[in-house]
C-alpha cells in the first residue's frame, strides 16, 4: 500500500502547482488515493489491540474521501480551499513519509538526533555515552531514539500549514523560523530531560521515571509549547485562520447538502 501512498502524495503535488490543468481532477485523486491509504490502515492497528489509532486512521480516511467528494465538484468557487488544502497535505506528508519510508532518511534523522542529544547531554554535565547509532546511555542505562523522538510529526505539519497560507514570502519565512527549529531545539530539551530523569531515576525507579517524564511531565510541556508556537504562527500569519475557517464553512455546507439537510 505503500505505491498508494506515494501516488496520493504527487498527484497533490501536481495539484498544487499553479500553471497545472484539471488541477481539481487531480486533487481530488489525490485525496482519494490517500483515503484508500488510510482504509488500509485500520486492520494493522487492531492487530496490535490499538484501538485508538485504528478508530484515527478510519476517520483520516472519511474526511480525505470527502475532501476528494469537494475537490471533484470543485469550481474557481472552491479553489482558494481545495488547492492550499492539497498543498498543505502534499508538503506535509512527503516530509513526514520520506522519513518514515526511505531507509536512509529515517536512519540519517534518529542519528542526527542521538548525536545532538548527547551533545546537549554533555554540556549539562551528565554522563552520558552514545552506545549505538540510535542509543544514548545517560549513568549507565541505555535510551532508544526512534523516529517519534525527532519532532518530525510536528514540523511536517507546521511547514505544511505555512505553506499552504497566501501570504507573502517574508511573512511565511517568520512563521517558519518561530515555529520549525523551535520545536526542533524544544524537542532536544525533551529528550535530555526524559534521558537525565531516568538515568537518575528522579522520580522513583529508573522505569517510573521514565514514565512519569515522557508520559507526563514532557507530554505536558509539549502541548503547552505547541499552543504557544500555533498561537505566534497564527498571529504571524492570519491567512491560516481564514483558510480554516473558509475550509470548515464550505465543508459543512457540502455536508449538509449531502445528507439532505439543505
Amino acid at each position: 500500500m505503500i505505491a498508494v501512498l506515494w501516488v496520493a502524495l504527487g498527484l497533490l503535488v501536481i495539484a498544487s502547482l499553479r500553471s497545472t490543468p484539471y488541477r481539481f481532477i487531480l486533487a481530488g485523486l489525490g485525496w482519494l488515493f490517500l483515503s484508500i491509504h488510510w482504509f488500509s490502515k485500520p486492520l494493522d492497528y487492531i492487530g496490535i489491540q490499538d484501538y485508538f489509532n485504528a478508530f484515527l486512521v478510519i476517520v483520516a480516511a472519511a474526511v480525505c474521501l470527502f475532501i476528494a467528494y469537494i475537490a471533484f465538484q470543485a469550481r474557481d468557487d472552491n479553489k482558494d480551499i481545495i488547492i492550499p488544502l492539497s498543498r498543505a497535505a502534499s508538503v506535509g506528508g512527503l516530509i513526514y513519509f520520506l522519513f518514515a519510508e526511505v531507509d536512509f532518511l529515517n536512519t540519517g534523522i534518529i542519528s542526527v538526533v542521538t548525536d545532538q542529544t548527547v551533545w546537549v547531554i554533555e554540556r549539562v554535565g551528565f554522563p552520558v555515552d552514545k552506545v549505538a547509532w540510535n542509543q544514548l546511555a545517560v549513568n549507565g542505562l541505555a535510551v532508544e531514539i526512534i523516529l517519534a523522538c525527532t519532532a518530525i510529526e510536528s514540523i511536517a505539519l507546521f511547514t505544511g500549514v505555512i505553506s499552504a497560507a497566501e501570504a507573502p514570502s517574508v511573512r511565511k519565512f517568520k512563521a517558519f523560523m518561530i515555529s520549525v527549529p523551535v520545536i526542533y531545539i524544544l524537542n532536544l530539551q525533551r529528550l535530555l530531560f526524559t534521558a537525565s530523569a531516568y538515568g537518575f531515576a528522579w522520580f522513583g525507579t529508573a522505569e517510573e521515571s521514565f514514565h512519569i517524564s515522557e508520559h507526563i511531565i514532557t507530554k505536558i510541556g509539549s502541548v503547552m509549547a505547541l499552543i504557544l508556537v500555533s498561537y505566534m504562527v497564527l498571529k504571524t500569519l492570519p491567512e491560516i485562520s481564514d483558510m480554516i475557517d473558509d475550509t470548515w464553512k464550505i465543508m459543512k455546507v457540502k455536508f449538509n447538502r449531502l445528507v439532505g439537510f439543505n
